[in-house]
C-alpha cells in the first residue's frame, strides 16, 4: 500500500514537485492549498504522516487525524505543535535536529551587520532617489564586539563558530555550563542572563520558546542592557514581549533591534515594529536556503519511512515517541 504524507503548509505546486521528486518509493504527498484548521481537518483525516514547518497544528487537528502515526516538524522547533494533544493520541512527533543551524546562525549574523551597518537603510534610501541619506544613528562594525548568544544548542553554537573571524568576545547563556575543554574550543564562557543582558554590545536570541523562555526578554531585560547594544531574535517571536521592546526602542533603552519571528505571523501590516527607524524586521526567512532544501528534505522522510517500517528514529529527532 502507498502510505500518504500531507505537508499542512500551503505552497507552490512547483515546491510540491521538489518534495515529490524526493519520496522514498511507496509514498504518495500532497499538501495545504489554504490555511485554517477546518482545512486541515479535512486534508489529515486520512493521513498517514503529517509534516509541518510554521503553521500551527491544533489538538482538534490531530484528533480529526484518524491513522497519523507521526506529525514531523519541518525543521527544529516545536512550539506551534499541540504535543500534549499528539502524547494523549498516540503520535509520535519528530524534528530534524541541527538542519537548520548554519542557515539561521549565517543569517543572525547577518542581521547583526544590517543592523549595525544600515544595509536596510541604505537599500531603501537608493530605492527612493536618495544617495547616501543620513543614517537614523552612528553605524558600528562587529569586529571585537561583546555577542551575547542566549539559548546554546546548534545554532547558538554555530554562530559562535562564524563569530570566531570577528575577533568577538563571545558570552553564551544557557542552563547548564559547558564542559571547560568544550567551551576552550568554541572559544566562549558562560554568563547568567543577567550578566550577559549587561555587557553585550549584541545579544542574539537562540532559545526555544518554552514557559520558561516566554516573555524573557522584557522591559526589565531590555533594561539590563548597554543603550549602544542591539538585540536579534531569530529564536521565536514569543521570546520578546513586542510592547516592551517598542517602547525600549522610542525611549532609546537600547540602540537598534533585529527580528525575523514575532508573536503573530505573518506580522500584521499595523504592528507597531514596522514604523520604527531603528528595527530591521524580515519575515521568518532565516531558515530558507536552497542548498539546505534537499539533505534537510532527505533526512525527514528518512524519519518517515524510519517510522513507516516500525523502526526506531534517532535519539536526538525525537520529541514524542
Amino acid at each position: 500500500m502507498t502510505a500518504r504524507i500531507v505537508v499542512l503548509d500551503p505552497m507552490a505546486p512547483a515546491r510540491a514537485d521538489r518534495l515529490r521528486a524526493l519520496l522514498p518509493p511507496g509514498f504518495a504527498l500532497t499538501h495545504a492549498t489554504e490555511r485554517g484548521d477546518a482545512h486541515l481537518k479535512r486534508i489529515v483525516a486520512d493521513a498517514d504522516f503529517a509534516i509541518s514547518g510554521q503553521v500551527a497544528v491544533s489538538g482538534d487537528v490531530l484528533r480529526a487525524a484518524t491513522r497519523l502515526k507521526l506529525l514531523h516538524k519541518w525543521g527544529v522547533g516545536v512550539d506551534n505543535f499541540d504535543l500534549d494533544a499528539a502524547r494523549a493520541l498516540g503520535i509520535a512527533v519528530a524534528r530534524t535536529t541541527g538542519s537548520n543551524a548554519v542557515p539561521v546562525a549565517e543569517f543572525a549574523i547577518g542581521l547583526m551587520l544590517a543592523t549595525l551597518r544600515h544595509m536596510a537603510h541604505g537599500h531603501a534610501g537608493l530605492h527612493q532617489g536618495r544617495w547616501r541619506a543620513p543614517t537614523p544613528r552612528d553605524p558600528f562594525t562587529l569586529s571585537g564586539k561583546t555577542v551575547g548568544i542566549v539559548g546554546f544548542g546548534a545554532i547558538g553554537r554555530t554562530v559562535a563558530r562564524l563569530l570566531a573571524g570577528f575577533r568577538c568576545e563571545i558570552l553564551y547563556a544557557k542552563p547548564t555550563k559547558l564542559p571547560p575543554a568544550e567551551e576552550a574550543a568554541l572559544g566562549v564562557r558562560h554568563a547568567a542572563l543577567d550578566d550577559l543582558l549587561a555587557r553585550a554590545d549584541v545579544v542574539s536570541l537562540h532559545c526555544p520558546l518554552t514557559p520558561a523562555t516566554a516573555g524573557m526578554i522584557d522591559a526589565a531585560a531590555l533594561a539590563r542592557m548597554k543603550r549602544s547594544a542591539i538585540l536579534v531574535n531569530v529564536a521565536r517571536g514569543g521570546v520578546v514581549v513586542e510592547a516592551d521592546l517598542v517602547r525600549a526602542l522610542r525611549d532609546g533603552t537600547i540602540l537598534a533591534a533585529a527580528s525575523d519571528v514575532f508573536d503573530t505571523e505573518p506580522l500584521p501590516a499595523d504592528s507597531e515594529l514596522l514604523g520604527l527607524e531603528n528595527m530591521t524586521v524580515t519575515p521568518h526567512l532565516a531558515a530558507m536556503a536552497a542548498d539546505n532544501f534537499e539533505p534537510t528534505v532527505r533526512r525527514m522522510f528518512d524519519n518517515i519511512a524510519r517510522a513507516a517500517r516500525g523502526e526506531a528514529l534517532p535519539p536526538g529527532d525525537i520529541v514524542v515517541p
